[in-house]
């Protein structure tokens, strides 16, 4: 009746529709009025897709138009309304009249069935009445009553039916009429349409036979390019074979004479070779005669020192007799000693003033000279000489271009062909010295290139043709020249500019694949590089790779081809395979032929579906790699007088062999002029060496006739000082008729003297190879020695490598010339014997103790133990070594099992040796007015008082006596070590060394051991002792512990850690230089203000502080600098820039450490303990650092790597950039991390190439919510890289809002729906990511479904949680959203809809929670019924399985089903709990619950009533029913409470049952059987 009452109201709707003024007729009911088309609309045109005719005029048309389109319109509006309004009130009311004839029918049904009913009853009264049964009259004569209006209802139920359907089909009959009316309008639109569709077709067509003309004019223009293309190809290629022709002809020929020119240039480099070979025999001859010399003048000057001794001795001694025969005289000795002093000197400065009047003579003659020589030339540069009509041969031209040179001129002599030199008439031997010049400044030190560049245009070509200047050069023929361009008018080329733009748009296609598209390189190459390495000329090489297809669908690929300047060596062989899948790979070959040696880089280009791609291609010619396998040469401490080696390793990991030569860093080839090592000198290449030769023998003849020749060696100041004189000069020296030149000697210093190479200085290396050559160290006198050398080679391509070589002399009065002992290869039980010899320098005896390791004393023996050596002598003493089969245990470290080598320390101690005195021992010269510095070290032997001189004697015989007095302390604790050196430590590296704080003291008695003490003081006591070290402030050094305390008979471990840094104020500097770059620039770009009268400000923006400040731009820059704070971005800028640019740093501290008595426990409070300064310890530390071989790139070079806050139970990927900033590949090794621990190192790498940058992938999952952090370090042979890795564990935590885990959703009415919802709260600081599951949606419920039925066992041993579903397939339960991020402290409402598609009491499902896709955090169980009707009844025992039969339950009809019709059983049970006899117990009670749906359809009834008969039997057997009757509204429950008490004649052991009918009236009847059974327990 609802669905009626709208209908009629949306009549009453269209009754209220205005009518059109123009309308006419009129509907016959007035109650029912629907608006009627305009009469224009029946005359309106159909479309106006033609033009007018012609007899119609243009202008009354348009006139015409204007004014009718606007009513036209809305005419044409108001119609398609009324229409579309009719049509959907004809759909709604057939569908209202079907429904209604379906109600009559049921009513109708209804009605006869209660007629029937009526009748049985009626027929069944009359039986029992003729029966006599009274009651049963009765309950047949209500029952009749309660057909009877029952039947009344329906008949008026069946009244209203029909009226209602009367009066809708009345309504039906006017809307057809109404349809029909306008039936005419209807088609009329649609034609109007087909019209403007056919108008379309229409106009579609002539765009289409446009679009087909300019295609085929397209196709027209590009098949005339075509074929003027190929004509040009054609005519392209047949000029290139001819060129291709003549130059195979030329190069036959060029061959042919150059095969020639080669066989003369190898033997004239042979004979050069042998000639070489002689000369250098030669001077080793006479260099040796030279050494021969040398020693002989030397013994002769020793001669003459001797000579001038003994004469000096006897001039005293006649001084001394002539002194005591003046004072015999009774004369004055002193004043006649005076006077003959001064006659002396006066005789000297004479002599000096005549030999200093000599020298500055010949200076002036040699000044006059030199003037003379320059007038001269400068009068031969004036006046040149006429040319000469004789061609000049090559030697000639080679000499005046080199006389060019020396003079300045080689720019005009140049100016001509660069392949002809001037013909110059000038002598062709220029000046010596000027020639010298020449050969110093361009040849040697500009390297080969400079004389290569040079020699180039001296040469002359030696084959005649090629190079011969009547063959002319390529001219272009004119009708080439005269050939139009072949890219057409400008028409072609706008048209060829839009197909070229128009291509790629067909070509490419964007793939989308489930809503993604697919971005990236289409194909993948493996490998991804195509390198062909170390090629050789004419060689042919072939490569295969894989394209693999990585888009998501199938994929197409095309050669598009390689680039044009590797298109004449590569080529590619590709077969197109077609459709390629997803993952599918096909195969390329590169075949790569090289004609040019150079290195080649290029693409090779393909195109795909999805857009084009390409593949780098490499090729590598062969190259000579070389590197040193370290850059310092450490030798330690040496003592002076031994002789230490160490080996240098240079490798070669190129594919190309060169010639190499290790030199001084301060030699160069200026040092050796002779012919021999101008020949031999690697920085020329066989191309040079016909002009070097020629030059060669002229220079060494102008240097014969040259300058005074300078000495051949000159002592070292070390040397000089100890002879005392200088070495005589050496002139030249003649050997075997042949004159060897003067040569000059760099001033060689005393490091390299004392620093040498050994044998091996210069080779060749071949190709991936190493050479060993060793550096010897021979210290001559004490001090530190420091010697750079340089490694040279002969190809251009290898940088000039350098090293250093370092070591420290000590001067002991004792050494061993032969430091080691070879005893070579011995056996068990056998005895062998060898001497060691022993020197002294001192002038004194010395007492010399030797001791062996006490590992190896019972295998080797010295003999004496104990032995003196006198002064300036040597001393011999016997080893013996017997080595027994316990050798291997007993010498532990000293012994390699493996080699089975036995390397042991013999230890020579010198006694009473407490003073030293350096530098130099002591000896020295002083200058006058200089003053000297020494150094007197103090070295106890044990503790006491000590007083002594210190002599000093100068050569005139003075002596000067220095008092020393010092006080020898003996201190209770001693250090394992006190010194240590620290391994080369890059920055923010750590190194790390141990050592002991060991207390010895454990008596006083002076008698077993050396008791600590002060001097002579009183022993220390023997007790706990307490030691601390005093760091320097801001020092890179780190003890652990600083501060302990050691037992006596104990030892203390401590631990010293350097780490090296950059000082905060450096890197803040640089971080403040980088602000004022940034703020210049920053100045310069921005524009000028136009008000200059107003003061201009400049604001920086600081990043560190986050605010704004304001400074004048005349403010000096130092008043702006900012406080950087050390975790800016500036900061960790400039602090990367300055680790990058270190280079390198050395220092030394001395770390005092002090003592006091006592343990520091026992101290009261803050008291300090009382530290002796006197017993004090110091501890030296050696603290290199270097720049780091490894940094870190990313994240602005921070090696604190924090993951932040991470769930537990997931995973995050951190990746660290490492770089490689040292010059040579390093091999990689990292630290262990825990293996239980959270952090992980997804990619370790073996090798870290020079200059280049791996990525690290760090994992970090954590299992528990804590802090974590370790430490990973990245171990090279140039240093270590620690990074900190940080993070921290989260649990993720949510709370739902449901309680106990259940929704339950109610009743619903079958095929409608219902939702609820609830709430998740994320409580954990994380986001958090969850999804909703449903168990009837999981894989493993039909692994469930394979096993016994759920139904078969008791309701306790139950699991199932899925019950029933819907029958169309669809899940009964649903939730939205399915998936989504929880934010922290946030929550997100969820709602649950329940639809089932059928009844049912038993639909269930369990709804997880889901985190991270992982974790299970919630499971609520839903549950929900539905019922085909709208009431429901719920309560008592359950009397069925909670499984629905597999079976479809079929749909009875209307009538049927109420034929059909059975009580449904309701069990309730009641136990009446009778504790105790005489105490009346509470009534036994249970509830029904009555309720009515809510539901969206049209129903009669708002409300269901219910009723509950036979009340008063069941009050008889003690039972109270309230309410026994009543009415609930919709979406309403109602509880009916069943009591029950025991009544009087109650029988304890038979249960009381009764029976009670509950029926329920709402759209339909339904009656239910209610069973009754109470019992009496004893117990609940």
């Amino acid at each position: 009746m609802e669905e009626d009452a709208g209908l009629f109201a949306k009549v009453e709707a269209l009754d209220s529709v205005p009518l059109v003024e123009t309308e006419r007729d009129k509907l016959e009911d007035p109650g029912f009025e629907v608006a009627s088309p305009p009469p224009e609309a029946e005359d309106e045109p159909h479309v106006r897709c033609s033009r007018p005719e012609k007899g119609h005029s243009a202008t009354s048309a348009n006139k015409r138009e204007e004014k009718t389109a606007p009513r036209d319109r809305i005419q044409a509006l108001h119609l398609r309304r009324t229409l579309d309004h009719l049509e959907k009130l004809h759909r709604e009311k057939d569908v209202f009249i079907e429904k209604t004839r379906e109600e009559l029918r049921a009513c109708r049904q209804r009605a006869g069935l209660l007629t029937e009913q009526q009748d049985s009853v009626a027929a069944r009264v009359a039986t029992e009445r003729e029966a006599t049964n009274m009651a049963a009259v009765g309950r047949l004569q209500a029952l009749s009553g309660r057909l009877r209006v029952e039947l009344e209802k329906e008949q008026c139920l069946q009244a209203r039916a029909v009226a209602t359907l009367r009066d809708s089909e009345s309504a039906m009959w006017h809307i057809e009429i109404q349809e029909g009316r306008l039936e005419g309008v209807r088609k009329r639109a649609q034609e109007e349409a087909t019209s403007a569709r056919r108008c379309l077709q229409v106009q579609a067509a002539r765009r289409l036979h446009r679009e087909e003309e300019a295609l085929v004019k397209v196709e027209r223009n590009r098949l005339l390019r075509v074929r003027r293309s190929m004509y040009l190809q054609k005519e392209h290629g047949v000029r290139h074979q001819r060129l291709v022709e003549d130059a195979q002809k030329n190069h036959k020929v060029a061959v042919k004479l150059l095969k020639a020119s080669l066989g003369r240039i190898r033997e004239q480099e042979r004979k050069e070779r042998k000639e070489s070979l002689e000369h250098l025999k030669r001077r080793m001859e006479a260099v040796l005669a030279l050494k021969g010399s040398i020693a002989a003048n030397r013994e002769t000057l020793r001669k003459f020192q001797a000579w001038g001794q003994a004469k000096a001795a006897l001039a005293e001694q006649r001084a001394q007799v002539e002194k005591a025969e003046i004072l015999a005289h009774g004369g004055d000795a002193f004043k006649h000693l005076f006077h003959q002093r001064r006659y002396q000197e006066l005789e000297a400065q004479n002599r000096a003033f005549e030999e200093e009047q000599r020298l500055r003579k010949q200076e002036i003659v040699s000044r006059i000279l030199k003037e003379e020589a320059k007038e001269d030339a400068r009068k031969k540069k004036a006046c040149p000489p006429a040319k000469a009509t004789a061609r000049l041969t090559l030697r000639d031209k080679a000499w005046s271009y080199v006389a060019h040179i020396c003079e300045g001129k080689a720019t005009a002599a140049m100016t001509c062909c660069p392949l002809q030199l001037q013909e110059i008439d000038s002598p062709a031997h220029p000046r010596t010295s000027r020639l010298v010049e020449a050969v110093s400044s361009e040849s040697v030190q500009g390297g080969s290139g400079n004389v290569t560049g040079k020699s180039g245009m001296l040469a002359e070509p030696e084959i005649p043709g090629l190079w011969s200047e009547d063959c002319d050069s390529y001219q272009v023929p004119k009708e080439d020249m005269d050939q139009k361009p072949v890219r057409g008018t400008k028409v072609d080329k706008d048209i060829l500019a839009r197909t070229v733009e128009q291509l790629p748009s067909r070509i490419v296609h964007k793939q989308v694949a489930s809503g993604h598209s697919f971005k990236g390189q289409p194909f993948h190459s493996k490998p991804k590089l195509i390198h062909f390495k170390d090629f050789d000329i004419g060689k042919v090489y072939k490569k295969k790779i894989r394209l693999v297809n990585a888009t998501y669908m199938i994929n197409y690929c095309k050669l598009v081809g390689v680039e044009e300047h590797l298109k004449d060596f590569v080529h590619i062989d590709f077969d197109p395979p077609g459709p390629m899948s997803a993952g599918m790979s096909c195969e390329v070959l590169v075949t790569f032929k090289p004609m040019i040696n150079k290195d080649l880089e290029g693409n090779v280009s393909f195109l795909a579906q999805t857009g084009g791609f390409s593949i780098p291609l490499k090729c590598s010619t062969k190259k000579c790699s070389v590197s040193l396998d370290k850059e310092l040469v450490d030798f330690g401490s040496c003592v002076v007088g031994e002789t230490a080696s160490q080996a240098i390793t240079l490798t070669n990991i190129g594919s190309l062999g060169t010639r190499f030569r290790f030199l001084r860093a301060s030699e160069s080839c200026e040092v050796d002029t002779s012919p021999l090592a101008l020949n031999t000198s690697d920085l020329f290449t066989y191309k040079d060496k016909g002009f070097y030769d020629k030059i060669v023998p002229s220079f060494s003849e102008g240097q014969k006739d040259g300058d005074e020749s300078s000495p051949l060696d000159t002592p070292s100041p070390k040397e000089s000082g100890k002879l005392g004189s200088k070495e005589p000069e050496v002139g030249p020296v003649e050997s075997e008729g042949m004159t060897v030149p003067t040569i000059t000697a760099l001033p060689v210093g005393e490091d390299q003297a004392e620093i040498s190479l050994g044998e091996v200085t210069e080779g060749d290396i071949s190709p991936f190879s190493s050479i060993r050559v060793p550096i010897i160290f021979t210290p001559v006198i004490p001090g530190a020695v420091h010697t750079r050398f340089k490694v040279m080679f002969k190809n251009q391509q290898c940088p000039t490598l350098c090293f250093r070589a370092v070591g420290v002399a000590m001067d002991v009065p004792v050494w061993v010339p032969k430091p080691q002992v070879d005893l070579k290869i011995c056996m068990y039980d056998r005895l062998y014997q060898d001497s060691v010899l022993v020197r002294t320098r001192s002038k004194a005896t010395l007492r010399l103790t030797f001791e062996v390791c006490k590992e190896l004393r019972a295998h080797i023996e010295l003999l004496p133990e104990t032995g003196y050596i006198q002064a300036l002598s040597s001393y011999s003493v016997q080893l013996k070594f017997l080595p027994r089969h316990s050798l291997p245990e007993d010498a532990g470290k000293y012994f390699d099992k493996e080699t089975r080598v036995l390397e042991a320390p013999v230890t020579i101690q010198v006694s009473d040796q407490f003073v030293d005195i350096q530098p130099n021992d002591g000896f020295g010269t002083i200058l006058p007015l200089e003053t000297l510095h020494l150094d007197v070290t103090f070295q106890p032997s044990e503790a006491k008082e000590y007083d002594f001189e210190l002599l000093c004697k100068s050569e005139i015989s003075r002596c000067f006596r220095l008092t020393c007095r010092a006080v020898g302390v003996h201190p209770p604790l001693d250090l394992s070590h006190h010194q240590i050196k620290f391994a080369a430590t890059s920055l923010y590296g750590t190194s790390v060394a141990t050592l002991y704080v060991i207390n010895s003291h454990l008596s006083t008695s002076p008698l077993t051991h050396s008791v600590p003490r002060i001097g002579s003081e009183d022993a220390s006591p023997v007790g706990p002792t307490t030691f601390e070290f005093l760091l320097p402030p801001d020092s890179p050094i780190t003890i652990s512990p600083s501060v302990g305390t050691v037992l006596p008979g104990k030892k203390c471990l401590v631990q010293v850690a350097f780490q090296p840094g950059l000082s905060s104020k450096l890197v803040r500097k640089e971080a403040f230089q980088a602000l004022a770059k940034e703020l210049e620039a920053r100045k310069d770009t921005a524009t000028p203000r136009k008000d200059l009268q107003r003061p201009s400000f400049s604001r920086l923006q600081l990043q560190d502080r986050g605010q704004l400040v304001q400074a004048s731009p005349r403010q000096p820059l130092e008043l702006q600098k900012p406080d950087v704070n050390s975790s800016s971005d500036e900061y960790l800028a400039a602090q990367a820039a300055l680790a990058r640019s270190f280079q390198g740093k050395f220092d030394k501290f001395v770390v005092p450490c002090v003592l006091a008595s006592g343990d520091i426990k026992d101290r009261k409070g803050m008291e300090p303990l009382s530290f002796s300064p006197h017993n004090t310890l110091f501890l030296e530390l050696w603290c290199p650092a270097v720049a780091p071989a490894i940094v870190v790139t990313s994240d602005k070079g921070k090696t604190i790597s924090n993951f932040g806050d991470i769930a537990v139970g997931h995973r995050c990927i951190k990746k660290v950039s490492i770089q490689n900033i040292s010059s040579e590949d390093l091999a990689v090794d990292f630290s262990v991390l825990n293996p239980s621990g959270p952090f992980v190192l997804l990619n370790p790498i073996r090798e870290l190439p020079a200059g280049e940058t791996r990525v690290l992938a760090l994992s970090f999952s954590p299992q528990e919510s804590v802090l974590a952090q370790e430490m990973l370090d990245i171990i090279t042979r140039r240093g270590t890289l620690s990074l900190t890795l940080m993070g921290t564990g989260v649990a993720s935590t949510i709370t739902c809002s449901i309680e106990g885990g259940v929704l339950n959703m109610g009743y619903v009415i079958a095929r409608e729906s219902v939702s609820s919802g609830f709430q998740l709260q994320n409580n954990s600081p994380l986001p958090i990511k969850f999804s909703m599951r449903l168990d009837s949606l999981s894989n493993g419920r039909t692994e469930g479904r394979q096993q016994v039925p759920q139904f078969l066992a008791s309701r306790d041993q139950r699991t199932d949680i899925v019950g029933t579903q819907n029958l169309s397939g669809q899940s009964v339960f649903s939730v939205v959203p399915v998936e989504g991020i929880l934010e922290p402290s946030r929550a997100q409402d969820f709602t649950v809809t329940f639809s089932p598609d059928h009844e049912s009491l038993y639909f269930s499902d369990q709804l997880q929670v889901t985190l991270f896709d992982k974790m299970l955090s919630h499971q609520i169980l839903l549950k929900g019924a539905a019922r085909e009707h709208m009431m429901f009844v719920e309560g008592g025992d359950p009397l069925d399985v909670p499984v629905e039969s597999l079976t479809m339950t079929p749909t009875l009809a209307l009538e049927r089903r109420e034929e059909a019709e059975e009580l449904k059983p309701i069990l309730v049970t009641l136990n009446y709990v009778q504790l105790d006899t005489d105490t009346p117990a509470p009534p036994a009670t249970r509830e029904l619950q009555v309720g009515c749906i809510r539901t969206t359809q049209l129903t009669p009834k708002k409300s269901i009533e219910f009723s509950l008969d036979s009340i008063a039997s069941l009050q008889h057997k003690g039972f109270t029913i309230e309410p026994s009757r009543g009415a609930v509204e919709r979406g309403q429950t109602k509880t009916i409470s069943i009591s029950w008490v025991p009544p009087a004649y109650f029988d304890p052991d038979h249960p009381l049952t009764a029976s009670a009918l509950l029926q329920l009236r709402g759209d339909v009847k339904e009656t239910y059987k209610v069973l009754l059974v109470a019992q009496v327990v004893t117990s609940p």
